[in-house]
């Protein structure tokens, strides 16, 4: 019963239709949450929910489940994180994002608000907001011209927060400062000695390292003893490596770093801060570090996550309480990742995501003492995690011997042969990756009796440095080759039909698709693209005009504009000789939907098949659950005309009043 009254009290903030069978508008209906953690105390759960064009912040009182406070964005904005900085009190951070793929950039923006809904203020921002709270919350005097960031240090007393701050402008100098999480007050503790800087605080809340790069995106870092020290610069980056702070000793004189290696995953090395002498503690065979573990409410690092196919943790030290808890919880739910996202300051209870392919994520109350989990919610619950279907870990070499990472889903019931395929690259391209979990565009694509190839290509982050470097100036290059050697074992292993493949994805992955059809136009049938780029000296000319850094980031890993007409799939629509499904959106700032006019007229010209799907009033990825529902039902539409397949479209498509 508590469990359906908490679940109940979230769901009341967001619209929701019920979904049966396979149904597109199971896959585009938003999660009833994003992230939920405990109160430092142990009397709350705050959690994040998803609306249509913003997120709203929930607070539930765990003994009662009675909502308590929320706290609801503007339009277009969305709770980028939020910490409890006490026993009753929220800090939050805002991002804005102009559609469901786009990045979310920070905004600057925090805010603060008590369990109980109480004493909500907006600490640093440059907008006057309305809340949601009926009342209008303005910006602190003199906080209006900044934008900041929390630094994240142990839970304190409620009453203050560290965090990073700087003015508007282009590579502007950062500064650390403790500010009042009530009226807004700052003192400054530390200034940046180089721009676009970052900070890390040890366990008594010091800032004593910053990083960050001027244009020239050389990334520097600095360390300092103590407040009122100066910087020592302690790394530059050598050859494209770096090396951040992740974490102290408990006693603070040894800091942990993340260093990036000239060949393989990165590694976790202790300093001793007095002697500079190091030691590696812990390192992956094939992955980089995606989380760092810490001691309950420290900064004290004790183990990681590494996301090599299903994921799976390792600790500095095998008996150390955290090791023991994390393992406990692996062997309960066995087969599936397991997260611990917060715990009370006493360490008595714990917050647990436990998710999998086929299970897009439930929360679980953890008593460590009791050893006992009780279920609070679940992202998803119209998902039957038994009825979806599995995704693989695969790996493979590329035609020049480098290893490939990436994962095969296949429908839920069959026996993976002779499918038709999709494969679907994931977009970026740089320091991207997919990884092993439930992921809605394969789930629906699976459930249409598609195989689904996903492949972190060379330029995918989570393999380490070079892994990553190896997509420098790759595009259309060795990245797309990557795409078509995956495309090539999935023939040999059996497992595609060599007569039905079709490449789609959104973003980057448009542009690899389209090229992938360019550049193999016996390999594939069809291509899809979502909010894609298809002309490079374009989208480096309008990047650049952006900024310095900018154009120096896309000339280092795209190439030379000169150069890069050869591999734009607009200039090369003449080779394409399978029907194209394009769509994209008329706000779209990451990917301007003139890439998919140019791309579109260019097909047009050369004679190819082309559909479009256009909405003047969405972004880079669509927002509204009916343009979604309309994009999906019409991408099954036409790969099912391509490849055959079952259109698994049972919900109404919407009005597609923009579309072509």
């Amino acid at each position: 019963m508590k469990k359906l009254l908490l679940a109940a009290a979230f769901a009341a903030l967001s619209s929701n239709a019920v979904a049966g069978g396979v149904d597109v508008s199971a896959y585009v209906r938003r999660d009833q949450f994003t992230d939920l953690k405990i109160s430092p105390g142990g009397q709350y759960l705050a959690a994040t929910i998803p609306m249509e064009d913003r997120s709203v912040l929930a607070v539930i009182e765990r003994g009662t489940n009675k909502l308590t406070g929320t706290f609801k964005m503007p339009r277009d904005n969305y709770i980028a994180d939020f910490e409890w900085v006490g026993p009753e009190r929220v800090v939050l951070s805002a991002a804005e994002k102009f559609g469901s793929l786009d990045e979310p950039q920070l905004t600057g923006e925090l805010f603060a608000m008590n369990a109980d809904g109480g004493k909500a203020e907006m600490l640093v921002g440059y907008r006057t907001q309305d809340g949601g709270l009926g009342t209008t919350i303005k910006p602190k005097k003199g906080n209006d011209r900044i934008w900041a960031y929390l630094i994240p240090t142990p839970v304190g007393d409620g009453r203050s927060a560290l965090i990073s701050a700087q003015p508007y402008s282009d590579d502007p100098h950062s500064s650390a400062e403790r500010i009042d999480a009530f009226t807004g007050r700052m003192k400054r503790v530390a200034i940046a000695p180089m721009r676009n800087a970052r900070f890390a605080a040890d366990n008594q809340g010091v800032v004593r390292f910053s990083w960050g790069s001027n244009s020239d995106n050389i990334r520097h870092l600095y360390y300092r003893t103590g407040d009122g020290a100066e910087w020592d610069l302690l790394t530059i980056e050598k050859e494209g490596l770096f090396e951040v702070p992740i974490g102290f000793s408990a006693d603070d004189q040894t800091v942990f770093l993340q260093v990036e290696q000239a060949r393989g995953p990165d590694a976790i090395v202790a300093m001793d801060l007095a002697t500079r002498k190091r030691m590696q503690v812990l390192r992956d065979e094939k992955a980089d570090p995606s989380r760092i573990i810490y001691r309950n409410n420290t900064r004290v690092p004790t183990g990681a996550y590494f996301a090599d196919g299903r994921p799976h943790s390792a600790f500095f030290d095998k008996e150390a309480p955290e090791a023991r808890l994390q393992k406990s919880l692996e062997a309960a739910f066995a087969g599936q990742g397991v997260v611990i996202t917060s715990q009370t300051n006493d360490g008595a209870l714990a917050l647990v995501q436990v998710f999998s392919d086929q299970n897009p994520g439930d929360f679980y109350l953890f008593d460590t003492k009791a050893k006992k989990a009780a279920h609070v919610l679940a992202k998803r619950e119209w998902f039957d995690p038994e009825k979806q279907a599995t995704a693989k870990p695969i790996e493979f070499k590329a035609r020049d011997g480098m290893t490939l990472h990436g994962f095969l889903t296949t429908p839920n019931g069959s026996n993976g042969r002779n499918l038709p395929l999709v494969v679907m690259p994931h977009g970026g391209p740089i320091d991207v990756q997919d990884y092993w979990g439930f992921d809605s565009d394969a789930q629906l694509l699976s459930a249409a009796g598609y195989a689904v190839l996903q492949l972190n290509y060379r330029g995918s982050s989570g393999y380490g440095k070079s892994y990553v470097s190896a997509g420098a100036k790759e595009w259309g290059g060795r990245m797309q080759d990557d795409l078509t050697d995956a495309t090539r074992w999935a023939i040999a292993e059996g497992v595609a039909d060599k007569g039905r493949i079709c490449l789609y994805g959104a973003s980057y992955g448009g542009y690899a698709s389209l090229m992938g059809v360019a550049k193999e136009p016996d390999l594939y049938k069809c291509a899809a693209g979502y909010v894609g780029v298809y002309d490079l000296p374009k989208m480096i000319a309008d990047d650049t005009r952006d900024s310095r850094r900018s154009g120096n980031w896309l000339r280092e890993w795209v190439g030379d504009p000169a150069k890069l007409g050869d591999v734009s799939p607009n200039r090369l629509a003449d080779r394409i000789k399978v029907p194209v499904f394009l769509a994209a959106g008329g706000k779209d700032r990451v990917a301007p939907i003139e890439h998919s006019h140019m791309m579109e007229s260019a097909l047009r010209k050369a004679g190819v098949p082309v559909e479009t799907l256009y909405y003047d009033t969405e972004a880079h990825g669509f927002y509204t659950e009916e343009h979604k529902q309309e994009f999906y039902t019409r991408l099954l539409a036409f790969l099912s005309r391509s490849l055959g397949g079952s259109l698994a479209a049972t919900g109404s498509a919407g009005d597609a009043k923009a579309a072509k």
